[in-house]
């Protein structure tokens, strides 16, 4: 476990960065990335861990979470890093450390510090010259950034995450449930209101996203949630 100063006692909010060993390419495929995303958010309710923004690039990732146990979050980080690590030597038959040292983490205490590390997550690509603009880069969950209100920026999940991790649950619920998809959607609308619920209200998946991955109609599935 890393030694955190002892004024991130006083914080929430964390930028974590993480770095491939020797500032090697450890993300160079987008079959990787997609696997460490899908990791973040798997494990994230385990730690109790909240992601507001992340951008993984190709030799590191920028992630900024809000954990209130300093000891949930180097758990988090560790198991995140480690099924990583262990996945990465996997498939490129390797052996050693995959990420340079323990990850960095820095704590966030105003607003404006706050601000100020989601814009330059965002902005990690844009900076490396890899897009013009941060919507332009597909593996951070930014969508959109407003100053509308008083200079305070808004962010989204991209719906390319949410429908990475509409498909993940979908599957965990049938594994833990003993079902497979044509039970759910013939003969179990209970077990299906149930699923629904943890998609819409745990996790605000759309309906249009759920549709796409359960091949019922976001309508009939509208219908269904509001008459619970």
């Amino acid at each position: 476990m890393p030694r955190f100063p002892r004024k991130h006692l006083d914080t929430t909010f964390f930028h974590i960065m993480s770095q491939g060993i020797n500032r090697s390419y450890i993300f160079d495929n987008p079959v990787d990335i997609k696997y460490y995303i899908k990791n973040m958010y798997k494990l994230k309710d385990q730690y109790k861990i909240r992601i507001i923004a992340y951008c993984i690039m190709n030799n590191h990732t920028h992630m900024l979470l809000e954990c209130h146990s300093i000891e949930n979050l180097s758990k988090y980080m560790h198991s995140l890093n480690t099924r990583y690590g262990q996945y990465f030597n996997k498939r490129y038959n390797r052996l050693g450390y995959v990420f340079r040292d323990r990850y960095k983490s820095e704590g966030i205490y105003t607003k404006e510090q706050l601000n100020n590390c989601i814009h330059y997550i965002y902005n990690n690509p844009v900076k490396a010259g890899i897009c013009e603009r941060p919507e332009q880069y597909k593996f951070s969950n930014y969508r959109k950034i407003s100053t509308s209100y008083n200079g305070k920026y808004v962010f989204i999940d991209i719906e390319e995450d949410k429908d990475v991790l509409c498909k993940d649950l979908i599957k965990d619920f049938l594994d833990d449930n003993m079902l497979n998809l044509k039970d759910l959607k013939n003969d179990n609308k209970d077990k299906l209101n149930e699923l629904l619920i943890i998609l819409k209200e745990k996790h605000k998946i759309s309906f249009r996203t759920i549709s796409k991955h359960i091949a019922i109609n976001r309508e009939k599935l509208r219908r269904l949630y509001n008459q619970q």
